[in-house]
């Protein structure tokens, strides 16, 4: 039976409680994910909370679903929270909606859920189009029998005598040892000069012998590292030093199967199933360009196909489920490099790559040099590309715009595209921006901007209503040339003035949520870097993170502790500034984060995912400098401003924000 929602009165309690939380999730999916449900009978449902992303599998899912008839599609798209089924008749579908509404499961994880459907008139995903393994990539199956797999597995003593120089090494995500030469985490790299004593273990000799008579592989290797992933452990994303091994990384998998992710630098990541018994070898363009890594987790998306065992995990919605990772051990053979690599890779190769990183600014003219070469220079060189990325606005900052007098005047400072000069058509807007490039592209969407340092608006004082300076500060490289912004922002507006700042968080983790930096997950690089937020992992109906306004005279940590904290962290590190890897969490405040530019693009028109990525040359890589802030960090250095009040300070998907007002 459908829901009136006009006699809602006529509901109890209980009726009432579970009717708004229908509505939550309606309108969740509407606005997170652009599902639209309709308020009349048809074959297909939306089911909230039913989804991978909710640890509910296929099987489980359609033991509940076909109790209501019969299901000719079920659609579970990856690491979402919901998923469609279409069942044969509306009838049946109309059954399914009024007895499984509100239905509490138990998922693969042994947590409740409670299950929200509603009507639609078909499912909304986009597949992705087909993929192909990473060029020089192979998966080989049942490389080695069940009784061998048995025979390696029991040779490893994860609790031998710590004097033994292949001694067990307990890493934070996995455990490990090392054979024939220890590889060493700090730096990456292995120490040619001192190879440990045992070498290789003797019984890995038949099997090498086997494989490079068969060709699997070219190399004799004389290094070994066995990792042993209990279910929720992973590695994070890398790529094989370049100067510390051959050509070949090979990866048998023994214990459990696991998915593999591979990402390229330009956005494009494909999931590759590893069976138990298989043999991964890595060459050319995997092995030196690509990323890869196993993220922690208990359960894997796979197909549900009996048939199917190793390769892509594809995008086929209607083949996807759930299953349980167990103890997988992996022995990873390598070649010790002797000499320097000369890969074509050497935009990401280290011993190809001749240009040193920057150092900490020690001055204000040193921080002028750094801008001007790691972020203007940077800017004007990427601005078709990066505009291609910046077209989803950000709610919380439409949300202000809108909340602006009608006939406000407005400054975005650092408008880069203009993609938040014509949000409030009822505002008068003005962008500037240091990038011409980026200026040219918001007067060719006919918005009012000019090109000029954030230091230095030519705009009379106290002549703006409010303004916006959106992901701007951060990369001005010293603490005083931060104020200095701050406070040319706080000059532009008029007593009463509001104006809204972000700046990138060193915590890309926030209440127990990673940002969608982070989750970096199987999307265009522009909708990775730009939507909204999405709770792929958690329950449609949990509350969302508290970004409420905090009041001004809270304890936060003061700009001298900030300030006292940068110093003495530069006189303890390396002057030069790291290179940051890309979706991964910030270790260092100070860092050039690479940009991998997609050529061919004009100014303004979107980036089309490529065909095929074995065809296309690497990518041209350039490095933006930016200060990550610290929880805190902002606040404190608003406060050092004169005639300002904070407002509301809060966290919106990796950033810190605040809103300020002039007094």
């Amino acid at each position: 039976m459908e829901i009136n929602y006009q006699s809602n009165f006529k509901l109890n309690k209980t009726e009432k409680k579970f009717l708004r939380k229908q509505i939550k999730a309606r309108h969740t999916l509407l606005r997170h994910e652009g599902i639209e449900a309709v308020s009349y009978g048809t074959q297909s449902l939306v089911v909230a909370n039913g989804g991978l992303g909710n640890g509910v599998s296929r099987k489980q899912l359609l033991l509940v679903l076909e109790k209501c008839g019969i299901v000719e599609a079920l659609l579970m798209p990856p690491n979402k929270p919901y998923s469609f089924v279409r069942y044969k008749t509306t009838e049946e579908s109309r059954n399914a909606y009024a007895s499984l509404n509100g239905k509490e499961i138990v998922d693969d994880l042994g947590q409740k859920v409670i299950l929200y459907l509603n009507f639609v008139e078909k499912a909304q995903w986009k597949e992705l189009g087909l993929q192909a393994l990473p060029p020089g990539l192979t998966v080989v199956e049942e490389i080695v029998s069940s009784e061998d797999e048995k025979m390696l597995l029991e040779i490893i003593n994860w609790t031998e005598d710590i004097d033994n120089q292949n001694f067990q090494k307990s890493l934070k995500h996995r455990q490990v040892k090392h054979f024939g030469y220890e590889f060493h985490y700090e730096n990456n790299n292995v120490d040619k000069d001192k190879p440990l004593p045992e070498g290789l273990p003797d019984i890995c000799d038949s099997f090498l012998e086997k494989w490079l008579a068969d060709g699997y592989i070219k190399h004799r290797p004389d290094q070994l590292t066995i990792n042993q992933y209990e279910p929720g452990q992973g590695i994070p994303a890398h790529i094989d030093t370049h100067s510390a091994f051959e050509d070949e990384i090979v990866s048998l998998s023994l214990g459990s199967e696991v998915v593999m992710d591979f990402k390229h630098p330009d956005g494009i990541t494909v999931q590759v199933m590893l069976p138990r018994r298989s043999l991964l070898v890595m060459t050319g363009e995997s092995r030196y360009l690509w990323t890869h890594g196993i993220t922690p987790r208990k359960f894997d998306t796979v197909q549900a196909s009996e048939h199917y065992k190793s390769g892509i995990i594809t995008s086929d919605i209607g083949d996807l489920t759930l299953r349980k990772r167990g103890i997988r051990t992996s022995f990873t053979f390598r070649k010790v490099r002797h000499t320097p690599c000369t890969c074509s890779y050497s935009l990401v190769c280290d011993s190809q790559r001749k240009e040193t990183p920057p150092s900490f600014p020690e001055s204000d003219k040193e921080a002028s040099e750094l801008e001007q070469e790691y972020v203007h220079r940077v800017y004007e060189e990427i601005a078709g590309h990066f505009s291609s990325t910046r077209h989803t606005p950000w709610p919380h900052i439409v949300a202000f715009l809108k909340a602006l007098p009608d006939g406000s005047i407005v400054a975005d400072i650092g408008c880069g595209n203009g993609k938040y000069l014509g949000i409030n058509k009822e505002l008068y807007m003005i962008g500037c921006d240091r990038s011409k490039n980026l200026v040219d592209i918001c007067r060719e969407r006919q918005f009012q901007a000019f090109v000029c340092n954030a230091l230095a608006v030519p705009v009379r004082s106290g002549s703006c209503d409010a303004c916006l300076c959106i992901a701007v500060v951060h990369h001005f490289a010293t603490p005083e040339r931060r104020v200095a912004a701050l406070q040319e922002i706080v000059r532009l507006l008029r007593p009463g003035g509001k104006a809204l700042i972000y700046v990138w968080a060193m915590e890309q983790e926030h209440n127990n949520q990673k940002s969608k930096y982070l989750k970096g997950n199987r999307i265009s690089q522009g909708e990775k870097e730009e939507i909204k937020s999405d709770k792929c992992t958690q329950r449609l109906l949990e509350p969302m993170s508290d970004m409420g306004s905090q009041n001004s005279a809270s304890s936060v940590t003061s700009i001298d502790d900030i300030q006292e904290k940068e110093s003495s962290s530069k006189k303890v590190t390396n002057s030069e500034l790291p290179i940051h890897t890309n979706r991964t969490s910030f270790h260092s405040q100070d860092v050039l984060v690479p940009w991998h530019l997609k050529t061919k693009t004009s100014k303004d028109k979107p980036v089309e995912p490529f065909d095929s990525v074995g065809s296309h040359e690497p990518s041209p890589v350039f490095h933006r400098y930016y200060h990550v802030f610290r929880d805190g960090e902002l606040e404190a250095t608003c406060q050092t401003l004169s005639n300002v009040s904070i407002l509301q300070s809060y966290y919106d998907q990796g950033n810190w924000c605040v809103i300020l007002q002039k007094v």
